[in-house]
Formats: structure tokens, sequence, C-alpha cells
């Protein structure tokens, strides 16, 4: 029985894989590494965060970007943002120093067993641990809007008529075409910005009244009263980013309900600087535009829409594209036994698990890292810089796990 399996092979569970190893524990890795930056993203892409803001965790503190980007020659500076290849090369250089094989795997079922966990993989192998971290990323926790989803269930896909923007890793296929994308977060702008570059037509749809820019960095030097006014974290500048980057202990503590608030408006759509001229008058916008209906017609699509409190009106486009994020939602695990998911205790008002210090659920040594751990510790968790904080605690409660004196896992009973 191995002490340790970590289901998913992207920033967090590489990072909690890379804590576990140099803590001397048996651990398995399981999952494509870095799958989601790889199949999942379009080519030509940048990350919204700066540099700094987007090394994996190690032990060690010696497998930051920086290291790999100065052994491969690559600049990486403040205010220039990390190219998708860059960033997913970076993975892979990471994920070969790890001390433990990443073994490239799906799994397809992880069930309670008396003392731990049976895990399953899709060519019929079956191991035993007494912990395992679910660290999935983001491709299970796809939101495609309601108006949507019959279209995607029946004619989705990067081939069909609507699809998620993680169906895309080369959006050259659009070349001539007519596409909307839905959104206007950084996914939506970028994808808009690139399907433009590859010579396609897109038309954004937003419903805001404005779509929102973030500030360029601030300069590393600045007087101290400057510093304290705004200080610049992974996340942004000010008190309230600093915090959510740098304490998520301290966000744990808030009541749910602000939790939910910081993590749905507080870091709300938004495009990165770098990114404005690219779309401002290049990209055609339709804001303050709410979807109602989406129907097939003669092999294309018609949207109908609000505009304003009454004036409806119906676009017709070759595809769409939902730029439109992911939930948190532990329904979409498929891999966790349905008895196991289902018992789980929640953070109040989402379908989230409610999480330990420690990252452990209610359900003794299940941990979970990344988006799905967001509720119970705020925005962070959304980001590559939330698994410096996340993997080294998670590898601290399965630590004590196995030497027989577990921390407090999360309450079973009521809702937080």
């Amino acid at each position: 029985m191995h002490d340790l399996v970590v289901v998913g092979a992207g920033p967090y569970g590489l990072s909690v894989a890379a804590h576990a190893a140099a803590a001397k524990l048996d651990v398995r890795v399981l999952g494509r590494p870095m799958a989601s930056w790889r199949d999942h993203m379009p080519r030509g892409m940048y990350l919204k965060t700066e540099p700094w803001a987007t090394d994996l965790s190690d032990a060690a503190g010696e497998r930051p970007l920086r290291a790999f980007c100065r052994e491969r020659g690559v600049t990486v500076a403040s205010g220039q943002p990390v190219a998708l290849e860059t960033f997913a090369a970076y993975g892979l250089w990471f994920a070969d120093g790890l001390g433990a094989p990443v073994e490239e795997r799906m799994v397809t079922s992880v069930a309670p067993q008396a003392t731990g966990f049976r895990v399953e993989t899709s060519d019929g192998e079956a191991m035993l641990a007494r912990n395992v971290v679910l660290a999935a990323g983001l491709r299970p926790l796809i939101r495609v809007p309601e108006v949507l989803r019959e279209l995607f269930r029946l004619r989705g896909g990067a081939d069909g008529l609507v699809s998620h923007s993680t169906d895309h890793h080369d959006l050259s296929v659009f070349e001539g075409r007519d596409v909307a994308v839905v959104g206007a977060g950084q996914s939506a702008l970028e994808t808009a910005a690139l399907l433009a570059e590859h010579g396609a037509a897109p038309v954004i749809i937003a419903r805001g009244a404005a779509l929102r820019w973030d500030p360029p960095p601030l300069p590393p030097m600045r007087g101290l009263a400057a510093l304290l006014r705004a200080p610049q974290g992974p996340l942004g500048a000010g008190w309230a980013p600093w915090l959510w980057a740098r304490a998520p202990w301290a966000v744990r503590r808030f009541p749910a309900v602000s939790r939910a608030y910081d993590r749905n408006g507080a870091l709300g759509p938004s495009g990165a600087w770098w990114l404005r001229d690219r779309v401002r008058g290049v990209v055609p916008v339709r804001l303050a535009h709410r979807l109602l209906r989406a129907w097939e017609h003669r092999g294309r699509v018609r949207l109908e829409m609000a505009a304003g409190e009454e004036d409806h009106v119906v676009v017709e486009t070759g595809h769409v594209i939902a730029a439109t994020g992911f939930a948190p939602q532990l329904r979409r695990l498929r891999v966790l036994d349905p008895a196991l998911r289902e018992g789980l205790a929640r953070v109040r008002g989402t379908d989230a698990p409610r999480l330990s210090p420690a990252f452990e659920s209610s359900h003794p040594g299940l941990f979970f890292a990344g988006p799905l751990a967001a509720p119970s510790f705020g925005p962070a968790m959304r980001f590559v810089c939330g698994a410096a904080y996340a993997a080294p605690r998670t590898v601290r409660g399965v630590r004590r796990r196995l030497e027989g004196r577990p921390g407090k896992a999360a309450p079973r009973a009521g809702r937080r």
C-alpha cells in the first residue's frame, strides 16, 4: 500500500508530488504532465500573471521558473508575459526532477477502502493508497452557460457548433470563419485576439457594460509609502489581492459568504494590460448582451440576446466559443466514488469540499489541491501561485496521517 497517490500532474499535482518526494514518502503520481497547458490552451497564448508568480513549488526552492529559463537561455522579466509554450516546457522540466516518476495514466476511480483508498486506472491497474490528493485541474470543471448546454451536448467540441475555450489548442482552424466568443475575462479576450490574428472574424459577447483591463504591474523599486499604500502581490496591487495570495489561512477564516464574494467578484473577469491593444478597435464587442436562447439553423448557430431591458436581438454565427471559466463543483469529479463524493462536507452555498487547514476533506486521508480548494482558501487557489501555499501544507497533513497523529479534518456535520 502506497503512502500517497497524487491524481493529476498539473502545477498543483506536481508541486504536491515534489514535497512528498522530498519527505521520502512512497508516492505515485498519475496523470499527463501539464495536460491542460499542453492540450487545452491555444498556441500563442501568454500567462496573465507575472513571471515571478508562476513558480511551481518544491521543498528546497531550487526549481523556480527563472532557473529553467536561465538554463534554456530564455529571458523573463517583470512586465513581460510568459508564453504558454515556455510555461508548459517548464512544467515538464520540473516533472523530470521530481524524484518520483510521473505515470501518464488516466485515473478512472477513487473509492474508499478500510485502510485507505483503491485507485483504478484506465489500463486496468488497481492500487491501494493510505492517502489521496486530488489535483485534477481545470478540465473536469469547465462551465458552459445554460443557454448553450443543449447545443454543446449535441454539437459540442472543436469540430461542432459550440465549444469551450479549453477545447482548442490550434485556433488557426477558424481562419475565414465567423466566431462568437462568450465571456469577458482573460480567456475570452485572448481567444478573440488570437482568432483575429489567425484570420477569423470574431465578436465578443459580454454581459457587462464595459470590458475591464488590469493595470500594468507597479515598479518593484518604490518608496516605502508607495509600498504600504499598494503592495504588489501575485494577484495584483493592493492590500486585498496581497491578502488573498499571501494569507490564504486568513481567508479561510472569513465567513463563507465573504469568501464567495471574493472568489466571484473581487477577481472578476478582466484582461491583462498587455492584451488591450490586440482587442480594442480590432475585435467587435457586444456589451450588456445576455444570452436567452441558442439553436442550430442550417449548420450555423443563431443566438437570441437581450440588449438592455427590452430590446432583443438575434445574431447568426458559424461557431460559438464559451470562454466562461470553470465551476468548482464536486459533482463534476466523476472519478470519485459516488457515495464518497456525496458524503463529503461542503462549503456553505457551494458544491466544493470543505477543507481543513491541511487541505483535507471531511473524509480522512482525502485531500484536494487546486481550484476546488478556492471556496475554502480563496481565489489564489485558481492560480499557479497558490501551489506554494497548498503543496507543503497538504504534505504535512499527509505525514500526520501516516505518523498516526492526524490533524483536524474538515468536520462532517453542517455547512460553513
